[in-house]
């Protein structure tokens, strides 16, 4: 459920901060127009994404659930000159309206969208003995979201940023009970996240257009000072 004011609060400091965008706006209508589920991030956290991937001077940027490319046009916009992200998944059709939006947005040369379950190309990119990602972003199915903070730290270096989606779900993740396996995902990332020293974490809460979710954000420790 979302309230009113979340969303008019939402939305006046949106046109206040962030203003239109026609390559945007145009990376969602395309997403509506191919049938895409309507769960892009908001405006006000994509902006947020560019500003941390700024902030951070994130070099290498990995996102975990690309769906029609609107957070990745964010995070892609934040990259300096030589940057590099690369998106992960898992539908076709999905990864089709994602690299036609971020052709539009004039990415495609720094930003590689790679098809398939995302635990399966995880360990590829680890085979690959690339650079650490500096920033990785997982919003993907919400069950696996313990397997892929594994993998985000394996892939991560000291100071490296993980931010995770969705963990909130209208307050159901205070239900153990609850039978919806996206919000046991949830709590089974939270309690993992409270019980690990691998990185240094917290959770904000937020209310919106989107209505009553939030984001962890971890930076990975240095293992010598954990």
């Amino acid at each position: 459920m979302v309230d009113e004011r979340w969303a008019a609060v939402d939305n006046y400091f949106g046109d206040l901060m962030i203003g239109e965008d026609p390559v945007l706006d145009a990376a969602l209508a395309a997403s509506d127009a191919a049938g895409l589920p309507p769960i892009a991030v908001s405006p006000t956290l994509g902006k947020l994404l560019h500003l941390l991937a700024r902030a951070t001077g994130a070099q290498r940027i990995l996102e975990v659930g690309t769906l029609g490319g609107y957070s990745t046009i964010w995070l892609g916009r934040a990259l300096p000159a030589g940057g590099r992200l690369i998106s992960l998944e898992a539908v076709d059709k999905h990864a089709e309206v994602a690299r036609s939006n971020v052709a539009a947005a004039g990415l495609s040369e720094v930003v590689d969208i790679r098809v398939g379950p995302a635990l399966e190309a995880l360990p590829k990119l680890a085979a690959e003995q690339g650079d650490p990602f500096d920033l990785i972003f997982i919003d993907a199915d919400k069950e696996n979201n313990v397997a892929y903070f594994d993998w985000a730290i394996r892939l991560a270096r000291p100071g490296s940023m993980i931010i995770v989606d969705n963990v909130v779900r209208d307050g159901k993740v205070l239900d153990a009970n609850n039978p919806d396996s996206r919000v046991q995902g949830s709590r089974q990332f939270a309690e993992l996240v409270g019980a690990q020293n691998r990185a240094s974490a917290t959770t904000l809460q937020m209310v919106g257009v989107k209505g009553w979710d939030g984001f962890t954000l971890a930076v990975v420790n240095d293992p010598a000072e954990a």
